[in-house]
């Protein structure tokens, strides 16, 4: 889908999206900040921000913050959480900031394989000497929401089945590398971290899962309530008494330096 689309997809329910699910990647973002060398004057710009949680985190170790999504609804979140960033909506595909704008520009899963032209213009906007990080999903026997993608698969038209298989693809050795050394990046560094959504019961679970962009055509598809049933089977056995909700998945990464 266009970026226009993909906005209103991660926007619809932004403010379920952000509070009850985006928390879970805070390892990841941690990861990454601290192998970009991120710290206080660092000029920072995530690309697909969201609702700016890692932006937020950046901040917090000094950093000067800039940040561009397709979601205005998410943006919203991210001006709330983080007032002096550079917020902007746009297309990855066409970063509205000067070349050489940025000591460090992130991906946190907003760029995948076939994205080379959104790779391109984070080299752009990235100054000589600067350092380039994304994430990605990590292979499926480690990934907890396995079964919430197998049911977006299974309830969503073929068009969004073969862009989400195109997602798990970035993951597979040298995939992600490939992309990067594509904008003429070279590679630093792979990694993994994982990340825990935690839900105190299935209810809480079902109102971010179905926040998530991913599910969006999956509900116009069959209907939030189909949906939201056929979730509820594929975690019924993952609830522990006293214990909630909790699904552990992998995200990996890569650096790259230019």
């Amino acid at each position: 889908m266009g970026w226009e689309s993909s906005g209103q997809a991660w926007g619809s329910r932004a403010v379920d999206w952000a509070y009850l699910f985006e928390p879970y990647s805070r390892p990841a973002n941690v990861a990454v900040l601290d192998r970009c060398q991120v710290v206080a004057g660092t000029r920072l710009l995530d690309v697909g921000c969201g609702s700016g949680f890692a932006l937020r985190l950046a901040a917090d170790r000094g950093a000067l913050v800039a940040g561009l999504d397709a979601s205005e609804a998410l943006l919203d979140i991210a001006r709330a959480r983080t007032p002096d960033a550079d917020l902007r909506l746009g297309d990855m595909n066409a970063l509205p900031w000067d070349d050489e704008s940025f000591d460090v520009v992130t991906s946190f899963n907003s760029i995948w394989a076939g994205c080379e032209h959104a790779v391109g213009e984070a080299a752009r906007v990235l100054r000589p000497g600067g350092m380039f990080a994304m994430t990605f999903w990590g292979p499926p026997k480690r990934l907890g929401l396995l079964p919430y993608f197998m049911t977006i698969a299974e309830n969503s038209p073929d068009s969004h089945v073969v862009a989400t298989l195109g997602q798990s693809d970035t993951g597979r050795p040298g995939v992600a590398e490939a992309l990067v050394e594509s904008a003429g990046l070279r590679v630093r560094e792979r990694g993994a971290t994982p990340v825990t959504n935690e839900f105190p019961d299935v209810e809480t679970f079902l109102r971010g899962a179905v926040a998530a962009g991913p599910s969006f055509p999956a509900i116009e598809q069959v209907g939030e309530e189909r949906f939201r049933e056929a979730l509820t089977v594929a975690y019924s056995d993952a609830v522990r008494p006293g214990l909630g909700l909790r699904i552990t998945s992998e995200f990996g990464w890569v650096t790259a330096v230019k």
